[in-house]
């Protein structure tokens, strides 16, 4: 049940109950450093929202992602943690996973096959 749809500069977010769910489009796999700051702030304004956020970011609309995107996911992660929430990762490509895995942070996010599988877990 989707509390609020928001579509804005590359990212859907949505709400699952308490849970924000943040879907980049494909166009993060082209995110540049000098526009962090700002997609940045379009995804983590959800979270302020919320005492404890929790977050599936949802990958299955992204085949790659570089240096600039996982930056940004570790400043989310930051942030979430910071206020005592999770995050966690769903539906990464075969690419996405397999960088996840050299850069071990798969080790840092719980990782699921599906958006669904995700929320159900936070929701525990």
């Amino acid at each position: 049940m989707n509390a609020m749809t928001n579509s804005s500069d590359g990212f859907q977010i949505e709400w699952h109950g308490n849970c924000v769910v943040i879907t980049p489009s494909t166009d993060i796999e082209h995110l540049r450093w000098d526009i962090i700051d700002t997609a940045a702030q379009i995804v983590m304004s959800p979270l302020k929202k919320t005492k404890n956020p929790t977050v599936v970011f949802d990958l299955s609309k992204v085949a790659f992602f570089g240096s600039v995107f996982l930056a940004l996911l570790l400043r989310c992660h930051k942030y979430v943690k910071e206020r005592g929430g999770e995050m966690v990762l769903a539906a990464p490509a075969q690419m996405a996973r397999e960088l996840l895995s050299v850069t071990a942070l798969d080790t840092l996010w719980a990782i699921y096959d599906t958006t669904e599988e995700a929320v159900a877990a936070l929701e525990i």
